[in-house]
């Protein structure tokens, strides 16, 4: 399977968060899944693209050639696709992933994963969607997008996502196959 992460490329991440990538990337190349991410060599994407590399796993990564001068890129992908931009960039991810799991992260993966649930909402696609809720990184925007669903902004009938505390509950997911 073909599982796509979303999460933050900065180098500022307390070890903690990308200690939880990396042995998030080292799970999927031991079940045989390929990381789809864009293809950042710091942050949580870097820590999970090296638990991939480092236990022989694969890698797709996807960027615009001009974000390097941003973030450094990831030399060991098993492929890069490069793009024009950030919209090309998260069009190919739907095309190339059949997963997400969105990682803590800043407002690139606000919106990322904000537009997923968005395309899975509209029946654009019917993929998993797991927010890793590493040490309640995201506690304050689910009781905020619960709120919304509480005073009618949401439908609450349509379960858009699944939420995952610890890498056993990510593992759980990978070992059951849920994710297809």
């Amino acid at each position: 399977m073909r599982i796509c992460l979303y999460g933050s490329g900065s180098r500022k991440i307390n070890k903690k968060y990308t200690d939880e990538a990396y042995e998030l990337g080292r799970i999927m190349a031991e079940y045989g899944h390929t990381l789809v991410f864009g293809g950042g060599d710091t942050g949580m994407m870097g820590a999970c693209a090296k638990g991939i590399h480092d236990n022989n796993g694969k890698s797709l990564g996807i960027a615009p050639e001009w974000i390097g001068n941003f973030e450094p890129l990831c030399e060991e992908c098993s492929e890069f696709i490069y793009v024009d931009s950030m919209d090309e960039r998260k069009n190919k991810f739907v095309e190339n992933s059949d997963a997400f799991i969105i990682t803590p992260g800043g407002i690139g993966t606000l919106d990322e994963f904000f537009e997923i649930i968005t395309l899975k909402k509209l029946k654009q696609h019917n993929k998993e969607i797991i927010v890793f809720n590493i040490d309640g990184f995201y506690n304050k925007m689910l009781e905020m997008i619960d709120e919304m669903g509480e005073k009618g902004f949401l439908y609450k009938q349509e379960e858009l996502f699944k939420i995952a505390n610890d890498l056993n509950e990510i593992e759980e997911f990978l070992k059951t196959n849920e994710l297809d």
